[in-house]
């Protein structure tokens, strides 16, 4: 699925954490690996690198680093595009002070502007797990079907032990305002049609699609989707959010806001955000 990875790399005390989590990646993928630091590229700054390589066995013919100077998340940006990475995996702090900043300042213009999918980690380890609890985004947007796909694929690659598939219903509130008075039967009878053509919606995406062994469970909402699925996932304990990137978004998206401003304000779990 990602055939090259890179890792932003800021020797920050995380930072072996993060060496640990791409390590993992790398192998289950059987991608090629970039390091990209931001930064000047001293004798003090290559030995801590020599160190963290050696310490976790990379092989250092599987992956290059880049040493570059400037904005950093232009810089790294510009990079990834060069290079052609399919994922890049950054750390981002939870704590809401240093995490506001964070994103404020590097995270958010990356996850904006990458065109390659973006990783965020929130706790990295320096001995990493799979990701066994994954919940996708599932609301009817134009990227949702590639990003439900590769959303499985990923899963399938981690042996995710529960998978589930967040739908919204948009309008909600327009839709069931249309019955007007009535009763309690017509309402309940209109509910039930607007969660049966969600649900009907992934399930024609998942018909096409090698789902392999995942347990796979499709959750409908009426809230706003961004809001929801950081609810949800929150509720869970999920270790993995996947979403999509918003460049696709139609213009009909645009008029009723579905922005993933409230996810990245308190994120509740990892995010992997897909992008083609």
């Amino acid at each position: 699925m990602f055939k090259k990875i890179a890792l932003a790399i800021a020797f920050s005390p995380r930072s072996e954490a993060l060496i640990c989590e791409v390590k993992r990646l790398q192998e289950l993928h059987g991608a090629t690996l970039l390091l990209i630091h931001i930064g000047k590229e001293t004798d003090e700054n290559k030995q801590k690198l020599e160190k963290l390589l050696q310490k976790y066995q990379i092989d250092k013919g599987s992956i290059e680093v880049i040493w570059d100077e400037g904005k950093p998340s232009k810089r790294i940006i510009q990079n990834c595009n060069a290079q052609k990475v399919d994922l890049l995996v950054i750390g981002a702090m939870k704590t809401e002070f240093l995490f506001t900043y964070f994103i404020g300042s590097v995270a958010r213009k990356i996850i904006r502007k990458a065109k390659c999918s973006v990783m965020v980690l929130i706790e990295p380890m320096v001995k990493p797990t799979a990701f066994h609890k994954v919940v996708i985004n599932g609301t009817q947007l134009a990227q949702t079907p590639y990003v439900i796909k590769q959303g499985i694929e990923f899963c399938k690659a981690e042996k995710a032990k529960q998978v589930f598939i967040l739908n919204e219903i948009k309008m909600y509130g327009l839709q069931m305002a249309t019955i007007g008075e009535g009763n309690e039967e017509e309402v309940s009878k209109k509910r039930k049609t607007l969660v049966n053509d969600e649900i009907h919606y992934v399930e024609n995406i998942l018909k096409d699609i090698d789902k392999g062994d995942l347990n796979i469970n499709i959750k409908v909402t009426s809230g706003r989707w961004a809001h929801e699925l950081a609810k949800f996932s929150e509720s869970i304990e999920a270790d993995m959010l996947v979403l999509g990137g918003e460049e696709n978004l139609t213009f009909f998206d645009r008029l009723f806001p579905h922005d993933m401003e409230d996810i990245l304000g308190n994120l509740p779990c990892n995010l992997l955000i897909i992008k083609k």
